[in-house]
C-alpha cells in the first residue's frame, strides 16, 4: 500500500465515527424526546385550557363531558354511558383545575369505554 491510500484511509476512519457518533446522538433525541398530552377545550376558570397528563390519554382518550355524562352518586361516580362506578377514593379521580367535569376512557379494544382519569369538580355539600 502507498502512503498516500494509508493516509486516505486514517483519514476516513474519524469522519465514519463522528457520522456514526452524531446519528446515535440524533436517534436517542428522538427516542427521548417529551411526550406530550393533548389539551383541555378552554373554559372561564381556565381561558387557556390546560394539558391532560400523558398517564391518562394518549392525545384522544380525554374530553369534557355533557351534563348528564357523569352523575355523582353515594357509591361513587357513575358514568352514564357505560353503567361503570367509578369510587370517590379511586386514583383515577382527579382534581379538575376548571372546575368541569373531564372523562378520560379507552376508545377501542377489549378496555372500550372504562375509564383511565376522571376530572372532578369539587364536591358539593
Amino acid at each position: 500500500m502507498s502512503a498516500a491510500t494509508l493516509r486516505s484511509a486514517n483519514a476516513v476512519q474519524p469522519a465514519g465515527r463522528l457520522l456514526f457518533s452524531l446519528f446515535a446522538i440524533g436517534a436517542m433525541a428522538m427516542l427521548t424526546a417529551p411526550a406530550f398530552a393533548h389539551d383541555a377545550t378552554p373554559t372561564a376558570a381556565k381561558p387557556q385550557g390546560w394539558n391532560y397528563p400523558f398517564a391518562c390519554c394518549a392525545n384522544y382518550d380525554c374530553r369534557t363531558t355533557h351534563t348528564g355524562e357523569v352523575l355523582e352518586k353515594p357509591e361513587g361516580y357513575v358514568i352514564a354511558g357505560t353503567g361503570e362506578i367509578v369510587p370517590m377514593t379511586d386514583k383515577r379521580v382527579k382534581d379538575s383545575p376548571d372546575g368541569e367535569f373531564h372523562w378520560c376512557a379507552h376508545q377501542a379494544g377489549l378496555d372500550a369505554g372504562k375509564t383511565i382519569c376522571l376530572f372532578v369538580p369539587p364536591r358539593s355539600y
